[in-house]
């Protein structure tokens, strides 16, 4: 049948022949699909369908409702040939049309479109095209690469200078001529021929066709696609002078006197200034991504390998997994990785904002980027190219650059309409002018016509808001603070809760030495002594703690005689031919030990929610050693500013209510939510929500995931557990509390900074369009605005980039 398309869906999920089956009568039944075949091996789904009736979005729709999933891929696209943001909005509408494409988000300030597809029901090819037969050219950006995309925005630049440069020297003696009509500058001589009309249409006319030849171009793709773009407003406006003034010249041939009421200079004057707004405009833009630079910066260029047996250096690019890599001090570490040999201090504070270096030894793991300060050290290259963390870091802030907050929205409908309507008011105007105002004027109703089309360019507009995102973003990059998108920088500004994990988040995440009571008859040394020795041999997370916190203290330790671990109770030793008894009231009751002394020490560090173990020497009690997942340094401090800052903070776990509550109140937190099950995180999450409060939950563990998901916001501590990262909308690399502050005060600041930019956008407009067509507005002044209202946008929105935020500067 005529007008039918066939798709191809890739659905994961089907584990049998009866899925297949439901997912195929299940499209069957929908209205406009004539067949559908599920070929459950090759888990794809071929559907015949009637596109007047039902979409290929409406078709995914239908089998992710019968739970299961199509998969759609995302692609990035760099787009040239944009001048406003009814650019961007016509392109962005062409790629959503397409059948296939589950949404497209188009970025006039970044030059660069998001789409996520169906591959199956679209190719990028068909997206391609659809950008061409609008009149822009998309590129992927994986195709052009970073470094070609900044020689682009590089030879844009020059563009543009050499076209400003071109057009003001043929402009300026037009401006002089102009200037000296007024009788307040009739003094300033002026060369006779300048007042030739001729002259002037010479010095116009390339300036016309050569400079504004892209507004001419630009003008015809909109009008051929039935839209309408600044490059419609530019080329009405400056041809309507320019042709005006050709028609008096041509009136004049065969006269004494030079022909009046030309507007040579309007036309020309306009497209200089135009011309420069837009220089300044593409190097504002180019400023707006200093962030990824920055990042990029940090990366190593080359790294010293091994290959064949032979050391050689290569560029970074060429490094595999599984390369013994050669790091010297002073140098980065070029991959991520695990030492295989030597031992150093590494500066990781590109990551984890801590100035102090981490001594790192052979199995300790090291992040590329990272400095290498005192040791040699040889590296096996685990995770290579767009694998590393860094540059994972980097493409998070690009996807959130290119995005679209919801604020957008606003803007991008008011710029897709405005155009039209500024065409429509330019004409009233004229009429108004010509035929009430000054009738029979045609001068005087042309120039106010072309005041209202020059006035009214909806650049500021479309720029309001995505460079205040790039900004804010990339600022907060700066800080170790990743938003995923443009929209989650928009919402994290209306959180009224957070939730915080304890383990990881408010905590260290691992259990450390807090107290050591020894009995009288011992001394703390020997005492300490013979507890690290006794436990060295013990793998559990206690027995490191107090190992650790042993070895801290400047105690050196020996191998035990003899070591048994007893599961549930504690373990046994034999170190310098004493027997020595750690663990539980349990174990010290199976071996008649008398604990009496020390019970009610143990109990009051239990209050403190920390675990409390006996010791024994020789039968004898000597005392007992604590240890607690200690809050991290800055929780208390973080807490207490998230409160500042009008936040509920509540505390969830899955520990017990005791241990919980003197966690919670250590540091600083009212609201406890204490032996919660991993699934049960979500639904509490849920229940804060059913208040009617916007919640924000931060954690770090798998467990942590699902109530990531559930939360309005979900904030992952950076140095916890990927999945949870994946969950999450916003990642905190650093692992500090503060971030957490950081994250809703930047998004604020950029909240603030798009409503200020959107207000300057509309009253250039609302209060600009008016002024011109009451006739007070020269031309050229309306121009002057026009070009520098986006100049002032992306200004205002670059403050972003100076912000300092409270607890510290980024290092």
């Amino acid at each position: 049948m005529d007008g039918q398309k066939e798709t191809t869906l890739q659905i994961s999920g089907m584990t049998c022949a009866a899925c297949a089956a439901r997912i195929e009568k299940g499209l069957k039944r929908l209205d406009g699909v004539e067949a559908a075949n599920v070929n459950l091996a090759l888990e794809k789904s071929k559907v015949v369908y009637d596109p007047a009736k039902i979409e290929v979005g409406q078709l995914a729709e239908k089998v992710e409702s019968l739970g299961y999933q199509v998969a759609a891929e995302k692609a990035e696209f760099a787009i040239s040939g944009m001048t406003c943001a009814a650019c961007a909005n016509r392109i962005e509408k062409r790629l959503n049309k397409l059948p296939g494409v589950k949404s497209a988000a188009v970025n006039f300030a970044l030059e660069t479109a998001a789409v996520e597809y169906h591959p199956g029901a679209v190719s990028l090819e068909d997206m391609r095209e659809a950008a061409d037969r609008l009149g822009y050219k998309m590129v992927l950006k994986a195709d052009r690469g970073r470094d070609s995309a900044a020689e682009q925005r590089e030879k844009d630049i020059q563009n543009q200078t050499g076209k400003f440069i071109f057009s003001a020297v043929l402009s300026f003696p037009l401006l002089w001529a102009m200037v000296s009509h007024f009788q307040f500058t009739s003094f300033i001589w002026l060369p006779e021929m300048f007042m030739d009309p001729w002259v002037q249409f010479a010095l116009a006319t390339p300036v016309q066709f050569i400079v504004g030849r892209q507004f001419y171009v630009g003008a015809y793709k909109a009008l051929r696609n039935k839209s309408a773009n600044m490059d419609v407003l530019v080329a009405l406006g400056t041809s309507a002078a320019y042709f005006y003034s050709l028609y008096l010249s041509m009136k004049s041939l065969g006269s004494d006197q030079h022909a009046d009421g030309l507007y040579y200079e309007t036309s020309a004057i306009l497209l200089t200034l135009i011309i420069l707004g837009k220089l300044f405009e593409a190097k504002a833009k180019g400023r707006s991504s200093e962030a990824i630079k920055k990042l990029m910066g940090l990366q190593a260029k080359t790294a010293t390998i091994v290959r064949n047996g032979e050391e050689i250096t290569v560029p970074i690019e060429e490094v595999l997994a599984g390369d013994i890599m050669y790091v010297k001090p002073g140098e980065k570490i070029p991959a991520d990785g695990d030492i295989v040999e030597g031992r150093s201090a590494l500066d990781e504070s590109m990551i984890t904002g801590e100035s102090i270096p981490v001594d790192k030894t052979v199995g300790d793991t090291v992040i590329g980027a990272t400095i290498n300060k005192n040791g040699f050290i040889k590296v096996r290259a685990e995770k290579v190219g767009k694998d590393t963390a860094l540059a994972q870091i980097i493409q998070v802030v690009e996807e959130a650059q290119g995005s679209k907050a919801p604020i957008q929205r606003l803007a991008d409908r008011i710029s897709g309409v405005f155009v039209p309507v500024v065409v429509v008011i330019a004409i009233m105007t004229f009429l108004v002018w010509y035929l009430f105002v000054s009738p029979g004027e045609f001068g005087t109703a042309l120039e106010k016509l072309i005041a209202v089309l020059v006035i009214a360019c909806p650049c500021a507009l479309g720029l309001a808001t995505p460079t205040s995102i790039m900004a804010g973003s990339g600022r907060a990059a700066e800080y170790g603070i990743l938003f995923k998108g443009g929209e989650h920088l928009e919402t994290a500004h209306r959180l009224e809760t957070i939730v915080l994990d304890k383990t990881g988040t408010v905590t260290n995440g691992k259990p450390q030495l807090t107290d050591v009571r020894p009995a009288p008859w011992i001394d703390e040394i020997q005492f300490l002594k013979l507890a690290g020795t006794a436990e060295r041999n013990s793998e559990h997370p206690l027995a490191e703690a107090i190992v650790e916190g042993i070895k801290q203290k400047g105690i050196e330790l020996s191998d035990p005689a003899r070591f048994e671990a007893i599961p549930g109770y504690g373990i046994e030793a034999a170190v310098s031919d004493r027997r020595i008894f750690i663990g539980t009231r349990r174990l010290m009751d199976r071996h008649g030990i008398d604990i009496q002394q020390g019970v009610s020490e143990m109990e009051k560090l239990e209050k403190q929610g920390k675990t409390a173990m006996l010791m024994a020497v020789d039968g004898r009690y000597a005392g007992l050693i604590a240890v607690a997942d200690t809050i991290k340094d800055t929780s208390k401090a973080a807490v207490g500013r998230l409160k500042s800052m009008g936040l509920e903070v509540i505390m969830m776990t899955g520990d017990n209510r005791k241990t919980a509550e003197a966690i919670a109140a250590e540091a600083g937190i009212d609201h406890v939510i204490a032996e919660v099950l991993p699934e049960g995180k979500a639904e509490e999450v849920k229940k804060i929500q059913a208040e009617g409060k916007k919640v924000a939950m931060v954690g770090d563990g798998i467990n942590d995931a699902p109530a990531l998901a559930a939360a309005d916001t979900g904030m992952a501590i950076g140095t916890g557990a990927d999945v949870a990262m994946e969950a999450a909308d916003i990642t905190l690399i650093r692992g500090d509390l503060n971030s957490i502050a950081d994250a809703i005060g930047m998004s604020r600041l950029t909240i603030k900074n798009i409503k200020q930019n959107l207000f300057w956008a509309f009253a250039y407009n609302s209060i600009g369009i008016p002024f011109a067509a009451l006739g007070l507005l020269a031309p050229w002044i309306a121009g002057a605005a026009m070009a520098f209202s986006s100049v002032s946008v992306v200004l205002n929105a670059l403050r972003l980039q100076k912000v300092k935020l409270e607890w510290r500067n980024p290092s």
